[in-house]
């Protein structure tokens, strides 16, 4: 299934409504405090076009999110939910990960990372599930060529490695 725009409605019926509401609760309390941010892992993989259960939410952060205190010491902006109702909510710093805060996607409300910053996020991840996930939206039908054309500008070091899970997928199918 291929989607141009992610779309959250994939989700339905895949991912728990727990996870869902701790999603909307975690980002509208982003939002509250001035903290940039965008959907990532298993949520914005589903969004973009490979549905799949998760129980956590992960947001990568702008560095709004942080304190920088004297002596290089960093904390978490007050505020900041690292729990819902019981469902944890994961930060990734974009500056800490080398990835660009790219405008967000989606419909009014929770904003999505574009699938360039989600590939390159997965890429990044040495996790089996974070590979089976970029083959699944590889066989979902995502852009190939612009993920492409993204890593050759942003992160030519992943390129071999993106370029490797076209073939894995290629071969499952």
């Amino acid at each position: 299934m291929h989607v141009e725009t992610p779309d959250l409605a994939l989700l339905q019926d895949v991912v728990s409504d727990k996870v869902l509401a701790a999603m909307l609760i975690a980002s509208e309390q982003l939002d509250k405090i001035g903290v940039r941010h965008v959907l990532v892992g298993g949520l914005a993989v589903g969004a973009h076009g490979y549905p799949r259960a998760t129980k956590d939410v992960d947001f990568l952060v702008s560095e709004d999110a942080f304190e920088h205190h004297p002596g290089g010491f960093v904390t978490m902006k007050a505020g900041m939910p690292i729990q819902v109702n019981g469902v944890l909510v994961d930060f990734l710093s974009a500056e800490a990960m080398h990835v660009a805060m790219d405008p967000p996607l989606g419909k009014v409300g929770i904003q999505i990372a574009s699938l360039q910053t989600l590939v390159h996020l997965k890429l990044l991840s040495p996790r089996q599930k974070d590979a089976s996930d970029l083959i699944e939206l590889i066989k979902a039908g995502a852009a190939i060529n612009i993920v492409r054309d993204y890593l050759q500008q942003h992160a030519p070091k992943l390129l071999l490695r993106w370029e490797q899970l076209i073939k894995d997928a290629a071969a499952e199918e």
